[in-house]
């Protein structure tokens, strides 16, 4: 099982949002940078543990623990033309950008800021913390990945 951090601006779409979908799943749509597209269609399977990271927030943070319940598939926001995330050079039969299901597991008790994951050396190598490191997709190891989980659940 891998693990991943999905980066959401809270004022969009919230981890609360995530909480009150049906079945607390919602398509993780709207991704358009192409690495980030490569794990969303052939690196994260299902059973997969996420973070669910608010970037834009005041402080940024990790804030729930969720799990990819379906495999990248095609993003359909790239063929509404209504849609903030259209993409006109997109076609069905071709698909240029892809979107898992994410399922919340739960909210965590005390959020992890982008500082305290600074300050922890056990987590100096996640690419959330690396120059130049924007993706809204990131791989995140299995020891980060518990480590941010128990941090969050003092």
């Amino acid at each position: 099982m891998a693990h991943w951090l999905l980066k959401t601006e809270p004022d969009v779409f919230s981890f609360d949002d995530l909480m009150r979908a049906p079945n607390r799943t919602s398509g993780w749509d709207g991704v358009r940078n192409y690495q980030a597209r490569n794990f969303l269609r052939d690196g994260m399977k299902k059973g997969d543990g996420v973070l669910i990271y608010h970037s834009s927030a005041d402080p940024p943070a990790v804030v729930g623990v969720a799990e990819v319940a379906r495999e990248g598939y095609p993003d359909p926001t790239q063929f509404d033309p209504q849609n903030d995330h259209y993409d006109p050079e997109s076609v069905p039969g071709a698909p240029r950008w892809f979107q898992v299901d994410v399922k919340a597991v739960h909210k965590l008790a005390h959020p992890i800021t982008l500082q305290e994951i600074r300050e922890t050396k056990a987590l100096s190598k996640m690419p959330l913390v690396q120059r130049g490191q924007r993706l809204s997709v990131q791989p995140v190891g299995e020891k980060e990945f518990a480590l941010i989980v128990r941090m969050g659940e003092k």
